[in-house]
């Protein structure tokens, strides 16, 4: 109950610090090519790679039937292109043999650990990835970690050492898929600007009240 409330009570604070975050809706299947694309670059690298990648193929039928070669020369600019083209095109090669069709839309009826479970057969998907997957194109109450959250959940003290974070934060967090999504997307924000890996500024830091690292920092 505690941690619900601090929950809230950080996306008030930070909400009032960045403004109220926003994202639109996407295709699952869109969602799950970008995240995938995401993974160790930035967003502008990541819609870039992703805009190369429609430019070259016109459908995702013609992703699946490419070389991967191809398609990693596509999203060249994304980094890490040989393992994220291999995991794109056996994701939608997997999606159209299983379903008879480039369409998610059957996770919508399953519970959270089914439709989990389900995306984590991929390669190239992990609980981060099958996360947003489920929380921001289905409204499905998971919250995924990326490394900006988990440094700041570290900080904070939500997130001890080692332990599996998703685990560890979908066990603290109520099931408020809204919610999620809104900490999500501005923790991500404090991660970026203020909460860095060195040389944290946590005087301006809008939740150092109720941060460990934040307020030892402060004696």
């Amino acid at each position: 109950m505690e941690r619900a409330k601090d929950a809230r009570w950080m996306v008030d604070r930070l909400s009032e610090r960045f403004g109220s975050p926003t994202d639109r809706p996407r295709d699952p299947v869109e969602t799950l090519v970008l995240t995938i694309l995401s993974q160790n670059t930035t967003d502008v690298n990541r819609d870039r790679a992703f805009a190369s990648l429609l430019e070259r193929f016109a459908t995702l039928a013609e992703i699946a039937d490419a070389r991967e070669s191809e398609i990693a020369d596509a999203i060249r600019v994304g980094g890490l292109q040989r393992g994220k083209a291999h995991a794109i095109r056996e994701t939608l090669r997997r999606i159209r043999a299983e379903r008879g069709r480039f369409d998610l839309e059957f996770l919508r009826a399953m519970d959270v650990d089914a439709a989990l479970s389900w995306l984590l057969e991929f390669d190239g998907v992990g609980r981060k990835t099958a996360g947003i997957v489920l929380l921001f194109a289905f409204g499905k109450a998971y919250f995924p970690v990326d490394t900006h959250i988990r440094r700041v959940l570290t900080r904070v003290g939500w997130i001890r050492g080692n332990e599996e974070p998703h685990d560890r934060v979908n066990g603290i967090l109520p099931r408020d898929a809204k919610l999620m999504a809104s900490l999500h997307l501005l923790l991500i924000q404090l991660g970026r600007s203020l909460c860095r890996p060195r040389d944290p500024i946590c005087s301006e830091c809008p939740i150092r009240e109720r941060c460990s690292h934040g307020r030892r920092r402060a004696r």
